[in-house]
């Protein structure tokens, strides 16, 4: 996909759904549950009739794999409910080699299919904590040349420091817990959950 093949600078030092300080797998016996399925529904469907009106008829969804699988699903299909269809792609990173931090570079696993010059594209992840993965992913579809370039993400947490990015619209303030469910895991597991929980 031409530029998106190419690692990521120096001085990138997390990605995408590992730049959380995740508990390890299997320490938990019980998930406390913060937002039902309903919730989720309600906030997607608020956060698309906010969007809808700041969406261009040319505007491509871009959901970062793989948390942001879920609410991207979710989120388009509420749009076209507010008169917004958006196409749709996918970009995936990775840390360069293997383990949670990454040594200095990513690298695109997955990039868009599609061309992005002079589209308006909507950057869509599951959930803000540092901010380091989203905006590498605003600054990479810039590149490619998108006129405009917005995003969004589920869940925004409470963060210490200053963000690298923060999103242009979010649907839910999140407690700064370690969230699991509607995309986010810890070590892979929970995704599936069709509400929110958390295993801190």
């Amino acid at each position: 996909m031409g530029d998106l093949e190419r690692a990521l600078p120096t001085g990138a030092t997390a990605i995408h759904g590992d730049d959380r300080a995740a508990p390890a797998p299997g320490q938990f016996d019980q998930l406390e549950m913060l937002l039902p399925a309903e919730a989720v529904a309600a906030r997607v469907e608020a956060l698309a009739a906010r969007l809808a009106p700041r969406l261009a008829d040319d505007a491509v969804g871009l959901c970062l794999l793989l948390g942001g699988l879920w609410f991207a699903a979710d989120l388009t299909r509420a749009l076209s409910r507010h008169g917004r269809q958006l196409a749709y792609d996918v970009l995936w990173l990775s840390s360069y080699g293997s383990g949670k931090i990454s040594a200095g570079h990513c690298q695109v696993l997955a990039g868009p299919r599609g061309p992005l010059a002079g589209r308006q594209m909507l950057v869509i992840d599951d959930v803000l904590d540092t901010g380091v993965s989203l905006a590498e992913a605003c600054r990479l579809v810039r590149e490619e040349g998108a006129r405009e370039v917005l995003s969004v993400v589920f869940a925004r947490k409470p963060w210490p420091t200053p963000r690298a990015l923060e999103p242009d619209d979010f649907a839910w303030e999140a407690p700064a817990r370690f969230l699991v469910g509607y995309g986010m895991d810890v070590g892979g597991r929970y995704r599936d959950l069709p509400y929110v929980a958390a295993v801190d």
